[in-house]
């Protein structure tokens, strides 16, 4: 049997907004905690919540895919501030209609449609975002992913007619 392994990693570019919204969370969590020992415990209702948004949402800033390819299955893997990693989704290409690049006239069909949408790319401007039109047995999804080309070479050996490369 023909299996193969692959592995991609995607570095979702930042806002600067969530760096200073960061610090902002880390300096009212630090506020919160002296003011809740040194004057009153009536602050230490907000140390808490600054302590629970610091310690759920601000992994959540730096986040990183990884794509593993492993016997025509890609999993999608979220790792947050890279200490945390999450599987996010595994897609069976074997139900895949096609994979094209975001900017293809193959998509202007579903484009037209209200279509579930993912996006697992870096979102940064200059990258080469490709689109996988997922269909289950009820619904289409367009998942944005940024696969290398050593993934793309493995999906086209597999299924060269739902590569689009126009």
């Amino acid at each position: 049997m023909n299996e193969s392994y692959v592995e991609c990693m995607v570095a979702r570019k930042s806002s600067p907004l969530l760096g200073v919204l960061k610090y902002i969370i880390y300096l009212l969590t630090g506020v919160s905690l002296v003011a809740a020992v040194s004057w009153n415990l009536f602050f230490f209702v907000p140390l808490i919540i600054f302590g629970l948004l610091a310690y759920f949402a601000v992994p959540n800033f730096d986040l990183e895919y990884e794509y593993l390819y492993i016997d025509r299955e890609i999993t999608i893997d979220k790792i947050m501030s890279k200490q945390k990693r999450k599987k996010v989704r595994t897609i069976d290409l074997s139900k895949m209609e096609f994979i094209c690049p975001i900017n293809s006239h193959q998509l202007d069909p579903y484009k037209a449609r209200k279509v579930k949408v993912s996006d697992y790319s870096s979102r940064e401007p200059d990258s080469k975002v490709w689109v996988l039109v997922f269909k289950d047995q009820s619904s289409e999804e367009l998942i944005g992913l940024e696969p290398n080309e050593e993934l793309l070479k493995v999906i086209k050996n597999l299924y060269p007619r739902k590569v689009i490369e126009v």
